[in-house]
C-alpha cells in the first residue's frame, strides 16, 4: 500500500502532461503543414514502435551520458508522458479525422476562425469519439506503472515482490493483483460515467 502513493502520483502526472501534448500534436498531425506532419509522424513512430521499458532505461541511464541526470521519478514521469502522448496523438488524430469535412466547410461559411471551429465544433466530437480508446489507454497506464520497478522505484509490484521474498508468502502478490484490479475497475467506472454524461451533453 505504500507503493500505491507512487503509482498514483506517476499516473496523475502522466495524465496531466500527456493529454494536452496528445491534443496539440494531433492538431499538428491533422494540419496541412507537411513538415509539421512528418515530424509528428516520426515522433509517434519512434515512441509507439519501441518498448516503454527501453525508453525508460534510455532516459534514466542513457541521458546522464549527455550530462542530463534526472531523479527516478523525474525520469519515469518524462518517459511516460512522452510515450503516452504519442499514443494519444494517434487516438485524437483519428477522432479529428473522423469528423465529416462538411462541418469544416459549414463553419467557414459561418465565418468561424480555425481556432473557434476546432474548439466549439470539431474537438468536442473528436474527444467523444475517442473516449473508448482513451479508456483503454487509461487502464494500460495503471499496469505500465509497474515498469518503474526496473529503475529501483518502490511501486506496488516491487514492494509486493520484496514482501514475498522476505515473508516467504504469496499473499502480497494476491493483494497486489486485487489493488490493480480495484484501480482498473475505478477507471472503467469513471470512463463509463464520462461517456454517459458526454453523450447527454452532445444532444
Amino acid at each position: 500500500f505504500k507503493g500505491l502513493r507512487l503509482t498514483f502520483s506517476l499516473y496523475l502526472v502522466t495524465i496531466i502532461l500527456s493529454i494536452p501534448l496528445g491534443l496539440l500534436f494531433a492538431l499538428g498531425a491533422s494540419s496541412k503543414k507537411l513538415i509539421l506532419k512528418k515530424i509528428i509522424e516520426f515522433y509517434t513512430w519512434i515512441f509507439r514502435g519501441t518498448p516503454l521499458l527501453l525508453q525508460l532505461f534510455f532516459v534514466y541511464y542513457g541521458l546522464p551520458v549527455f550530462g542530463i541526470k534526472l531523479s527516478p521519478f523525474g525520469a519515469a514521469s518524462f518517459t511516460f508522458a512522452i510515450n503516452y502522448a504519442a499514443y494519444l496523438t494517434e487516438i485524437f488524430r483519428g477522432g479529428i479525422e473522423s469528423i465529416d469535412k462538411g462541418q469544416y466547410e459549414a463553419s467557414y461559411v459561418l465565418g468561424l476562425s480555425y481556432f473557434k471551429t476546432m474548439k466549439n465544433i470539431i474537438l468536442p466530437q473528436a474527444i467523444k469519439n475517442s473516449l473508448p480508446s482513451l479508456g483503454n489507454e487509461a487502464i494500460t497506464l495503471i499496469k505500465d506503472t509497474a515498469l518503474v520497478s526496473a529503475i529501483g522505484m518502490g511501486e506496488i509490484l516491487r514492494n509486493s515482490k520484496e514482501l514475498v521474498t522476505t515473508k516467504f508468502s504469496i499473499i502480497p502478490f494476491i493483494l497486489c493483483a486485487f489493488i490493480y484490479l480495484g484501480l482498473s475497475s475505478i477507471v472503467v467506472t469513471l470512463f463509463k460515467h464520462i461517456e454517459k454524461n458526454y453523450a447527454k451533453g452532445m444532444r
